[in-house]
């Protein structure tokens, strides 16, 4: 059986590890439109930072080790343009030869991520403007920044502006973050976002919130933002404006799509077409909170979603179980972590919900009262079913985090949580966990 993956990073070789694991005789053929082969993006800012030395330290596996030692056929610098779906065959461009090339396939598995969203706004075009998403726009970033940079204005709040924006004040550079809305950090309700700004404030970023971009000024090189609000000087701008999935080559094929033009797939990783599958940053996930199709574009995501989808292309049937929304973010001094759904996304959901925040220690009060964290549960206003849990502190939040992730996949109520035998010793906990402290005061 001959094998394709169009994407060589976290689904698309998390797959090809699978098939190979899992199978013999097949032939796999990795095609990647870049250079660089499976590599942690989230690591990305903190090489930007200096907290990570290179981008070298980023990549798990190389082309060359992908081809030497697992018998794979990974290509870089090959983009796929086409899919014929009636033929099983590819259609795009090696762009280092500038030829063009086709390859037939038995099974296909697409995995090419999401692009960075960069709006048509005018002199988007001007040097000093960047998006980051991959090794080379890092690289770029780092070059620009040497290059007698001081006022830097990241636009839109979201992972990559507060990750970048800790990094950039590191690196002694003047912060200004644009946000069309009013809070950072969407994902979390108002009231905790306001941590978070009050976090960006006392570190000398400043915020611009309410307030959209209308376009760029400069000679060859940015020189000032334009709003709908003002003009702001700025010598190097990064546009952190979210992503859209990379699928607009599977025009014309039938396969279904979904709002956001992510590929819509089944618990196998399987498309409307039949052996052609998907994974990762270009589709959908199940969440199991709204139990419905939703798009969470994250890593984690990706790497078990490229694992089910190389499983089930060489006839290892394994389902995907979906995700609840699990993600943490360094902040300065503060984690921010959040899981399941917010209040915002249960009203959109249509879901009846009741809310219990609580202000405490990551541990024992009497040994500690520098780590406080602010701990919010949803739940459902009637089976009380936890809905979703947002902490936010200085320690102990990743573990909290993960607590009341796993019992929302295994569907606990509220009331649930203060029956679990949660580690208790003075430097790390009280007595009652804070996560319980909270679900003891849900009414």
């Amino acid at each position: 059986m001959k094998i394709i993956i169009i994407g060589g990073d976290a689904a698309g070789m998390s797959a090809a590890m699978q098939i190979v694991r899992n199978s013999e005789g097949h032939e796999v053929i990795a095609l990647e439109r870049g250079e660089v082969y499976s590599y942690g993006q989230c690591g990305l800012p903190y090489v930007i930072g200096g907290e990570v030395e290179s981008t070298d330290d980023l990549i798990a596996r190389t082309p060359e080790t992908f081809r030497e030692k697992y018998g794979i056929d990974a290509r870089v610098l090959h983009e796929v343009t086409r899919v014929d779906c009636d033929h099983k065959v590819v259609h795009g461009i090696n762009h280092a030869s500038g030829d063009g090339f086709e390859e037939h396939y038995d099974r296909l598995l697409v995995a090419t991520g999401a692009d960075p969203v960069m709006p048509p706004w005018e002199g988007i075009q001007l040097q000093g403007i960047f998006p980051l998403k991959t090794i080379p726009d890092a690289e770029a970033i780092v070059r620009d920044l040497n290059q007698n940079v001081q006022d830097v204005s990241i636009i839109g709040g979201g992972y990559i502006g507060l990750e970048m924006a800790e990094n950039l004040v590191s690196l002694g550079k003047n912060v200004r973050i644009i946000d069309r809305g009013s809070q950072l950090a969407k994902i979390f309700d108002e009231d905790m976002s306001s941590l978070v700004h009050e976090e960006a404030e006392k570190n000398g970023v400043s915020l611009l919130l309410n307030e959209s971009v209308e376009g760029f000024e400069g000679g060859e090189r940015v020189e000032c933002i334009l709003t709908d609000k003002g003009r702001y000087e700025a010598d190097h701008v990064l546009i952190s404006a979210g992503v859209t999935p990379n699928t607009s080559f599977l025009e014309g094929t039938g396969i279904y799509k979904s709002y956001n033009d992510a590929i819509q797939v089944n618990g196998f990783m399987e498309t409307s077409i039949m052996d052609i599958y998907a994974a990762g940053d270009c589709a959908t996930q199940y969440h199991r909170i709204k139990e419905r199709h939703d798009y969470v574009p994250l890593g984690t995501h990706a790497n078990k979603q490229g694992q089910i989808a190389g499983l089930n292309i060489v006839n290892k049937h394994t389902s995907f179980s979906g995700i609840v929304g699990t993600s943490i973010l360094k902040f300065f001094s503060l984690s921010l972590g959040r899981t399941g759904i917010s209040s915002r996304e249960a009203e959109q959901e249509g879901i009846p919900y009741k809310t219990v925040t609580i202000d405490s220690t990551h541990a024992a009060g009497y040994y500690s009262k520098e780590g406080t964290m602010k701990v919010k549960l949803l739940y459902h206003e009637k089976t009380r079913a936890l809905l979703g849990g947002q902490i936010i502190g200085k320690e102990g939040v990743d573990k909290r985090v993960d607590v009341l992730a796993t019992a929302l996949y295994h569907q606990m109520s509220v009331d649930r949580l203060i029956e679990l035998d949660l580690a208790y010793a003075p430097p790390f906990n009280s007595v009652w966990d804070p996560v319980q402290q909270a679900a003891r005061k849900a009414k």
